[in-house]
């Protein structure tokens, strides 16, 4: 409690920056298990992008497994069924069927489940109609980053916009691991819920971006602080707020995920909230840690922010702040 306070009035100064070495090597191994996931696992892609049909029909009170629901299905030729639960319905996606069997493990489904034929719901879906939503996906993306580049270009500065993208990026890459080591099933829900994370994403950048620009705007000659002094500064001056505004966004949405998906039984939510949880821890820490860092490295590369720092090691640094003064060479 005592270092909440203390952090939550700014009595503590935290090097940011100057790790950069610990944050470049914490965001490399996540990348790597992320990819390794991608490679390895794959995503789960849900019937809506690969095709299939869906069954489903309501709970009775008699009580039934997943793996008698399994059965059930096994035993009518279905090869790989996936079974949901939810709180008063089951759903199964299978492979697509043909018309002749669908009837069939209806009624066999309806007899097994004491239910009538007509509330064994079946809905057969086209992979045409996920290639479609994937493409419109994409697209989306494609806009949305290029948006962010023009804005944070005219806005702030092109390094800016190269740190935020980078950031983004990792953040997509790393919630897309999570869901491929974690099974969990990309369906449409999911791919809105990628597209909100880089608005959020970019919301924490912009607003630490923001603060280091105005900062930064006062160095000169004279300046007692380096480029990455003055960013880490500028840096734990957005911390509480980017730290209180991730734990309110955070919050219900790990009720959704937690909550509401086991619960309550509300299935349908886990794919979007998980995307959402994952996603604003990781846009918290990457715009933090990894998005301020790149930027500085680039900065200091300028001449001007070179000289500035080779005039303060040769005072001894005493500006405050990081310690990383890293004169790049050439």
């Amino acid at each position: 409690m005592g270092l909440a306070r203390r952090l939550y009035r700014g009595e503590i100064n935290v090097d940011f920056v100057g790790r950069w070495k610990l944050w470049y090597s914490l965001s490399g191994f996540l990348l790597i298990v992320s990819l390794a996931g991608l490679l390895i696992n794959g995503l789960n892609l849900g019937v809506e992008f690969r095709g299939g049909t869906v069954f489903t029909f309501p709970s009775t009170t008699q009580s039934h497994s997943i793996e008698e629901v399994r059965n059930t299905f096994r035993d009518e030729g279905v090869h790989q069924p996936i079974v949901q639960s939810t709180k008063n319905s089951w759903r199964v996606t299978t492979e697509v069927m043909p018309e002749s069997e669908l009837t069939k493990v209806q009624n066999t489904v309806a007899k097994d489940f004491n239910v009538s034929a007509s509330q064994v719901s079946v809905q057969a879906i086209g992979a045409t109609w996920g290639g479609e939503v994937s493409n419109k996906a994409w697209i989306g993306l494609g806009v949305f980053m290029l948006a962010i580049i023009l804005y944070l270009s005219m806005a702030f500065e092109p390094k800016m916009a190269l740190a935020a993208i980078v950031a983004l990026i990792h953040d997509l890459v790393i919630t897309a691991g999570v869901y491929a080591w974690s099974g969990f099933e990309v369906t449409p829900a999911t791919m809105l819920g990628f597209l909100t994370i880089l608005g959020y994403s970019l919301y924490d950048a912009v607003v630490v971006f923001d603060m280091i620009k105005e900062v930064t705007a006062k160095l000169g000659s004279a300046s007692k602080q380096t480029y990455s002094m003055a960013a880490n500064n500028a840096l734990n001056h957005t911390l509480i707020r980017s730290l209180n505004t991730s734990l309110v966004a955070i919050l219900p949405v790990a009720a959704i995920l937690f909550i509401g998906t086991t619960l309550l039984g509300a299935g349908t939510l886990k794919d979007l909230s998980l995307a959402l949880f994952v996603g604003m821890i990781v846009g918290t820490y990457s715009s933090l840690c990894v998005a301020t860092p790149l930027l500085v490295t680039l900065k200091e590369r300028e001449p001007k922010y070179q000289a500035i720092a080779r005039r303060v090691a040769a005072t001894g640094g005493k500006g405050g702040g990081s310690k990383r003064t890293a004169v790049a060479k050439g």
